[in-house]
């Protein structure tokens, strides 16, 4: 059984280009992705700098106008940084109006998302609860999301963000009102398997389906913005579709390559238990990149996403660059601005986005 499929624009860096976007909404709508949640961590206008107004209204408008034409749904995702430790006058003030903004560009969803801040109070589920509560109550959109603080039962996000409250998951969820969805990233938070056991048990916990945050094909970090991800997708069995309210896919930095195992999930969920992620990945490698390019980066898979850049060695970056500069086409290009760290992220840039 396949979810709905979409795309959440979510990572750290450099976000997409609009023309990309429209394009990836081209590609993939064709393919079953039915909604493309925009939420790149470098707009600081939905994030740090959520209080000022949005910082791109007019292309956002014109991508929920380009999505409605190729019968996706477009959404926005915001982050209220603060308001679940100070949530009076001013902040619902300020709320209301970035919802009313929001809203103006076309958006027919709206995700809350309070991932990558500190934890913060022990009643800080009810804070959120009521924080989204206020928003849906003010918007247009016909459905809303939120992204809980601890996303995933990993132990990194204790590590990083604090300790969570007990009960955390369970008092947000219930909380809210049962048609607002809940993101879930799995065991882990960026999962390297995902299972119908895992996801049942957190829909009892939630009180119902999670939607998935996948964070796969994403590479953004220091670390992992040193790898492509290309390969197709693995450790998701068509049996989790039945566990779960929508399958959203977190993509990578790079808007073309993307697109590569972003369509490996169709066949993944058609095929069921035939499904060969390496034949999966053949053939789209193929559809997107043609087969020349294609049969060049299958042959470099080890360097541009087992090695990664910060283990190539010289020559082989030169051989590497070489090859791909010489081919006119926009993954090709892709490659070649990996290998000059265009795409590097520090660890400054993911606690300041």
């Amino acid at each position: 059984m396949q979810p709905e499929l979409g795309i959440v624009e979510g990572f750290f860096g450099r976000p997409w280009p609009w023309q990309a976007r429209r394009a990836a909404v081209a590609m993939l709508s064709s393919r079953g992705y039915r909604f493309y949640l925009y939420a790149p961590k470098a707009d600081a206008s939905l994030r740090r700098d959520w209080r000022s107004p949005l910082a791109h209204p007019r292309e956002l408008a014109e991508l929920a106008r380009h999505c409605a034409g190729h019968g996706v749904r477009f959404g926005v995702g915001l982050t209220p940084f603060g308001t679940h430790l100070s949530f009076g006058t001013e902040e619902r003030a300020a709320l209301a109006d970035k919802v009313a903004e929001i809203d103006a560009t076309g958006a027919t969803e709206l995700a809350i998302l309070f991932d990558d801040m500190d934890g913060g109070p022990d009643d800080l589920a009810s804070r959120q609860a009521a924080i989204v509560e206020f928003a849906a109550a003010r918007t247009r959109a016909s459905r809303i999301c939120v992204c809980p603080s601890y996303y995933s039962d990993d132990p990194l996000l204790d590590r990083v963000f604090g300790r969570r409250p007990a009960r955390y998951l369970e008092t947000l969820a219930a909380a809210l009102d049962a048609r607002i969805g809940i993101f879930w990233t799995g065991e882990e938070v960026c999962s390297r398997e995902i299972t119908p056991g895992h996801l049942d048990d957190v829909a009892q916990r939630m009180g119902r389906k999670p939607i998935l945050w996948d964070n796969y094909p994403v590479n953004d970090g220091p670390t992992m913005s040193q790898r492509l991800h290309l390969r197709g997708f693995t450790g998701r069995n068509a049996r989790i579709g039945a566990s779960l309210a929508a399958h959203a896919v977190n993509p990578a930095l790079q808007p073309t390559l993307s697109l590569v195992p972003m369509l490996t999930l169709v066949d993944c969920y058609r095929e069921g238990d035939d499904y060969r992620y390496r034949a999966a990945t053949d053939r789209a490698l193929a559809e997107v990149l043609g087969d020349g390019l294609a049969a060049l980066v299958r042959l470099d898979l080890k360097w541009l996403q087992d090695m990664g850049l910060d283990r190539l060695a010289s020559a082989e970056r030169d051989e590497l660059r070489a090859r791909y500069g010489a081919i006119d086409h926009d993954g090709a290009r892709e490659i070649v601005a990996w290998l000059d760290g265009h795409w590097g992220i520090s660890g400054e840039a993911v606690r300041t986005q």
